[in-house]
């Protein structure tokens, strides 16, 4: 056997085992999340009381729910199963209501996981773009047999990727929202500096480019142009230089030169959510479904962080 071939098959066999780690349970419920589960005792105030099961209960009880892409009552009854048999009797589940009640009240902003604990210092690479998941209700066969438009049944999700793959800001949208409206939004979770970002042409607006620049000052903006676009003063500077630049190299010439292949880890993540979490939302309500996507996006960073493949050309 070759040094390469044993290269080779040591990479597989890492992988593999990351593929393998993501299906364990004991990945999902952690000795944390299970010594503070649930709050016995509880203070009564004569308004309310204080909640029995904290936020990391119900994100843990969500995760289980999207990796195994379980209704509400059948993740209830998996997860108080898994109690059980761990032992934990005297632990409950919160109830499915709960957790959908819950779902749109977590503190949750941003994709959590990243490949270390401390935020990092600069990042690569980012890529921008969007994709659509659909909403819970008609199937496609109603929608055929009734005439009904598809396109009412979709909602928005606009990731910002980075180079290891993993989500840095998302953004759940109706579909009448443009590309373009959400860029500030997704730069505003970003708190270090960047070094080049990367979107397809439907960003190519002075307003993205002015988001962009003002977010990450030192960054290579690389976009290309739209279609029938022309120089004019009124451009912002990288904008100008991106157009000139598509037009002197040719479109090809230009994307090589500046590294545009970078934008496919945007398309690999879209297409990772979709294998993975799936491409449907569960929750009805869209402060609960941006919630349920932002879930998705941790899950999938966890994932990142257990292992990926490492790809590179060999000819």
């Amino acid at each position: 056997m070759t040094p390469n071939a044993i290269i080779l098959r040591s990479i597989t066999t890492e992988y593999n085992q990351a593929l393998r780690q993501r299906g364990r349970f004991d990945i999902w419920i952690s000795e944390e999340i299970i010594n503070h589960w649930q709050h016995d005792e509880r203070v009564y105030d004569g308004t309310s009381s204080s909640v029995k099961y904290p936020d990391s209960t119900i994100e843990a009880c969500h995760y289980i729910r999207l990796v195994y892409k379980l209704p509400l009552r059948q993740a209830q009854g998996l997860i108080e199963s898994l109690l059980t048999k761990l032992g934990m009797a005297s632990l409950q589940c919160p109830d499915y209501t709960l957790l959908s009640k819950r779902l749109k009240q977590l503190n949750l902003t941003v994709p959590r996981f990243r490949k270390h604990e401390k935020p990092d210092d600069k990042i690569a690479a980012i890529a921008i773009d969007s994709t659509g998941l659909k909403r819970l209700g008609k199937d496609e066969w109603h929608q055929e047999k009734h005439k009904v438009n598809a396109k009412r049944s979709w909602r928005k999700a606009h990731f910002a990727v980075d180079e290891g793959h993993f989500i840095q800001s998302a953004v759940l949208t109706d579909k009448n929202t443009m590309d373009d409206q959400v860029v500030g939004t997704l730069c505003q979770s970003i708190i270090t500096g960047v070094e080049h970002v990367s979107a397809d042409k439907m960003y190519d607006t002075n307003a993205v480019y002015q988001t962009l620049d003002a977010h990450f000052p030192n960054a290579e903006i690389v976009i290309p142009s739209k279609d029938n676009t022309f120089a004019n003063e009124v451009h912002h500077p990288k904008r100008m230089s991106n157009l000139i630049g598509c037009f002197a190299l040719g479109i090809i010439g230009w994307q090589s030169v500046r590294q545009y292949g970078k934008r496919n880890i945007s398309e690999t993540a879209m297409q990772r959510y979709k294998k993975i979490i799936g491409y449907t939302l569960h929750s009805r309500k869209i402060e609960n479904q941006s919630k349920e996507m932002l879930l998705g996006c941790s899950v999938l960073n966890r994932f990142t962080k257990l292992g990926m493949p490492n790809s590179y050309r060999v000819a």
